[in-house]
């Protein structure tokens, strides 16, 4: 009996170490995709390393927590084409990088190792 319940933890300890590392490397590998209908505002600012709230400020709308509504329907709801809203967001995250630049790393000191 006990052998079925260390096989039972076992396997359920070895599912969610898979679902773990299968999300970690999905975000790692979904940087800056082309911004689509069926995404969400988080999902956008996510993948593009952007506060969500920038990109609501850009939409016009308040940062509603826990928003999950996809794009197109966020444009049906402003009577707009998904095409429009998508426009914004990408000159919302262009002006964002522009001025939110990352720090450059810092020069190591003449004469001394790093």
């Amino acid at each position: 009996m006990m052998i079925v319940i260390f096989a039972l933890v076992v396997t359920a300890t070895g599912l969610f170490a898979v679902r773990t590392v299968r999300r970690a490397l999905y975000w790692r590998q979904h940087r800056a995709e082309t911004i689509r209908p069926w995404m969400t505002v988080p999902y956008v600012a996510h993948s593009y390393r952007v506060p969500p709230q920038v990109l609501y400020q850009a939409l016009a709308i308040p940062h509603p927590p826990h928003d999950r509504r996809p794009l197109k329907q966020i444009a049906h709801e402003q009577n707009l084409p998904v095409e429009q809203i998508i426009q914004t967001l990408e000159r919302a995250i262009v002006e964002f990088q522009k001025t939110n630049l990352p720090a450059a790393p810092a020069a190591p000191a003449p004469g001394r190792s790093p």
